[in-house]
């Protein structure tokens, strides 16, 4: 039987703490789907940039203000994961107020410039797009996190210790998970995904399975992609 074919957008959700590999999965997801990459947490560590940079008065209206002229692209070659933007962001996050004008930003992005297609990147996605077609939710244990989050900042010249990053990793984890506003939660619509059993590949095919599944069963066909 053809099944009857719905909205064409292709929306994904990756969600979950630091260093489970969320990055690593949503740009090889995108990569492989043909969709734009997004990741929150990139606009919350831009946002605290510039904010420790300029350190002006109204912290709302001038990020509100460098949102409305912000170009994505741009921000990938910026460091933006130094410890104290690392330790920054986690604070502005819980900010009402600021998580509302980053939110804002994420669903033009996706949906007016982008028609509904992307691989969303954070730690809230879900809350964001609650039409996505997957939710997933990365997980791990801590010395795995650390150990990725590490060599990550190593490869990027920033001096730390494998020590430094378990407590950072902690620390914003609870401060994701304890804020008032859009926490860090595992939801019920959420397809968990255990990345320390897997690797990247095994990985990657298994979220893929979930993917074209949803696509089949919405369009009644598989979504070209990319070979890899």
């Amino acid at each position: 039987m053809k099944l009857k074919n719905r909205k064409k957008g292709l929306l994904i959700t990756v969600d979950g703490p630091g260093g489970v590999g969320k990055s690593t999965a949503a740009k090889a997801l995108a990569k492989k789907y043909k969709v734009p990459y997004l990741t929150s947490g990139l606009c919350y560590r831009w946002a605290a940039k510039i904010l420790i940079e300029k350190k002006p008065k109204n912290q709302i209206s001038f990020i509100k203000k460098q949102f409305s002229k912000l170009n994505y692209n741009q921000l990938k070659k910026l460091n933006l994961h130094t410890p104290e933007i690392s330790s920054f962001s986690a604070i502005i996050a819980k900010k009402l107020s600021l998580r509302q004008i980053v939110k804002r930003w994420q669903k033009d992005f996706v949906y007016k410039k982008n028609n509904g297609n992307a691989v969303v990147e954070g730690r809230d996605s879900h809350l964001i797009f609650r039409k996505a077609m997957v939710m997933f939710y990365l997980k791990a244990n801590l010395a795995t996190k650390a150990k990725r989050r590490y060599l990550e900042l190593k490869k990027k010249n920033i001096k730390t210790t494998l020590k430094q990053v378990k407590v950072e990793l902690l620390a914003r984890d609870s401060s994701d998970i304890q804020r008032k506003h859009s926490p860090l939660i595992l939801s019920r619509n959420h397809v968990v995904i255990a990345t320390d059993i897997l690797n990247k590949s095994k990985m990657i095919k298994k979220m893929s399975k979930e993917i074209d599944k949803r696509l089949l069963l919405r369009d009644g066909k598989f979504r070209k992609t990319k070979s890899r």
